[in-house]
Formats: structure tokens, C-alpha cells, sequence
């Protein structure tokens, strides 16, 4: 059902905050799935498949804007369409 030609390609850094620089909304239309380090991660608000990292929020620790604060993870990062 799905027709992978006309996904478009996954960007190297992608945010799900739309006020980001990084945040593309084409790609928000269809399932993303995030690996890191082999293992599938459901929290992430962003990634950056180059420098290794993902970002997810902090469990209650807020910033000054009310938004949830995020926390760098390492690792080997693989991003792909479900």
C-alpha cells in the first residue's frame, strides 16, 4: 500500500517542534521510526543522524517558555518510514 517513491527522503537533523529550524513538514505526513543504538525509541523530538544524537524531554524539568527540557542521548542513530 505504501509506495516508497514517493516518500520524501529522511533529513539528516529533523525536529518535531515546528518553531525549529530543523523541522520539515512533508516528512511529518507519513510514520517515522527512530533507532538508536539498535534499539527503537518512541520519546524522541529530535535527532541528528550524523553526529550521533538524539534528543528527548526530561521527565518534569520545564524551560523558561514551559516547554519540556531535553536531554542529549548518544549512539548510532538510524531513522526509517514505518
Amino acid at each position: 500500500m505504501n509506495d516508497t517513491n514517493s516518500l520524501p527522503t529522511l533529513p539528516d537533523r529533523l525536529s518535531i517542534n515546528p518553531r525549529s529550524p530543523h523541522h520539515v513538514a512533508e516528512v511529518f505526513e507519513h510514520e517515522i521510526g527512530i533507532l538508536l543504538n539498535g534499539k527503537e525509541r518512541f520519546d524522541v523530538e529530535e535527532y541528528c543522524i550524523s553526529e550521533g544524537w538524539v534528543k528527548v524531554a526530561s521527565a518534569k524539568a520545564l524551560d523558561r517558555r514551559g516547554q519540556p527540557l531535553l536531554v542529549s542521548v548518544k549512539g548510532t542513530v538510524e531513522a526509517f518510514y514505518r
